[in-house]
């Protein structure tokens, strides 16, 4: 990481995107009550693993502790907005928040969490050491301590309907390039009958639209930044590689692709409505949940899509981290450890099912034999994209600071997202790719300035 990756208070507020807007924004999802115990607040991601959690709460963690958790879900763009205010502003608000790889090291240099290795090292039960490496190394900080601890991880991977593929006699590669995949789109995309060729997130947003798409700039040869700090935005590979996105979700995309994150593609494919789907390797287990998803045993799934590299899947965990403004830090920990923890994927997978546990965090998960099968459609492709992400080095040349699908800066929440916003408009068609980007290259000489 580069030395100037500390900032501000001041400057990681100017940075959220709209944050004013989704003050008030969301819904509390309700709370797990028990007794007169303590009560901790727990702000979420409305990801599938995080509604489990709160079905389970209530009537396994506040019945074994009395602590009553009460839990706020706001969709992926509100959550990071209103979890940046309260940690930066110091507001307290919560004692326990979902933060991603991203967050994470930036925020335990400004000083903003609890370390949470001497607690998770200090359980033998807990089993710190069981945690896998990528995960655990993408939320530590420069003392080498964790700071938030992974409730799942991610890579990315392609999802097709084995069904519609077979009904054209078509055959996915365990490795596909892009350029297949939209042969492939093309084939399939069937608006008579309402099936897109493939879903892809189109929704504004550095962690949405940006996502998929910095993979497939990667894959292309493309980079936000050189290692230099020279912006590279409206380079030819970083525009090749949004055009083809653009023109792929144009022509054989989702209907309202601009408004489409991962929930509406993860409904959208899962009720059969898109023949492929590029998206987090976690989405697996609600697809394959037969109550969730009407594809469920019908879905293959193979390596992220490449261009020039071989590999191209994101890295990325859900973590449940701590603001250092909690007064509950015994009680945060407490839930913390249980929701991360060998149990509770015991618990998902003996009342929810067992493609539903949260994996992607944990060596042992792939040794569970009900997980082993129910989850053996996806769970080899999963590890092994997670073990093929690179954070150093995810395209062709080197890189400034860490990240696959994302720049590991203060700044990147900022520019990612406001360029986001005009690819999400060229999809829409009203404006055109080369604008946006070159939009988007202004904005990146700026940022480019604090570290130069």
């Amino acid at each position: 990481m580069p030395k100037k990756l500390a900032v501000t208070m001041a400057g990681l507020l100017m940075i959220t995107t709209a944050a004013a807007g989704c003050s008030g924004a969301g819904s509390t999802g309700g709370s797990s009550s028990g007794g007169d115990g303590e009560t901790i607040t727990a702000l979420m991601v409305g990801n599938p693993q995080m509604e489990d959690i709160q079905k389970l709460t209530a009537d396994n963690f506040t019945k074994q502790t009395g602590i009553t958790v009460k839990f706020t879900i706001l969709p992926e763009n509100e959550l990071r907005d209103k979890v940046t205010q309260d940690v930066a502003n110091q507001g307290g608000q919560y004692d326990v928040a979902t933060v991603g790889a991203y967050e994470v090291p930036i925020w335990s240099k400004n000083g903003w969490l609890h370390e949470l290795s001497t607690q998770a090292n200090a359980d033998a039960n807990y089993d710190a050491g069981d945690l896998l490496k990528p995960m655990v190394q993408s939320l530590t900080g420069e003392d080498g301590k964790m700071y938030a601890a992974p409730f799942y991880g991610e890579s990315s991977f392609l999802m097709y309907n084995k069904e519609l593929f077979a009904a054209k006699g078509l055959t996915m590669p365990e490795h596909p390039t892009w350029a297949q995949v939209a042969d492939f789109a093309a084939k399939l995309n069937d608006k008579g009958k309402g099936v897109a060729g493939i879903c892809l997130r189109g929704l504004p947003g550095w962690g949405e639209l940006f996502a998929p798409l910095t993979t497939v700039v990667n894959t292309y040869g493309g980079t936000w930044f050189e290692k230099d700090w020279t912006p590279k935005v409206n380079a030819p590979e970083f525009t090749a590689a949004t055009q083809f996105y653009v023109d792929l979700v144009q022509k054989y995309g989702e209907s309202g692709a601009p408004q489409a994150g991962f929930t509406e593609c993860l409904n959208t494919f899962g009720q059969g409505k898109a023949a492929m789907w590029y998206d987090a390797t976690s989405a697996a287990g609600t697809l394959e949940d037969p109550n969730a998803s009407k594809v469920a045993g019908k879905v293959g799934y193979v390596y992220a899509p490449v261009h020039k590299t071989e590999y191209s899947g994101w890295l990325w965990t859900w973590a449940w981290a701590m603001p250092k403004t909690t007064k509950k830090a015994d009680a945060a920990w407490k839930f913390i450890s249980w929701a991360t923890s060998k149990d509770y994927e015991q618990l998902v997978g003996k009342n929810l099912g067992w493609s539903r546990v949260p994996s992607g965090k944990r060596t042992s998960t792939y040794s569970i034999p009900e997980y082993k099968d129910s989850a053996k459609a996806f769970a080899d492709v999963t590890l092994g994209s997670i073990e093929h992400a690179n954070p150093e080095n995810p395209g062709l040349q080197p890189r400034p600071a860490l990240g696959v699908q994302y720049v590991g800066i203060p700044e990147f929440s900022d520019l990612g997202t406001k360029v986001s916003q005009e690819v999400s408009a060229a999809i829409a068609g009203s404006t055109s790719v080369d604008k946006a980007l070159a939009d988007g290259q202004k904005q990146a000489e700026n940022v480019a300035k604090n570290y130069k």
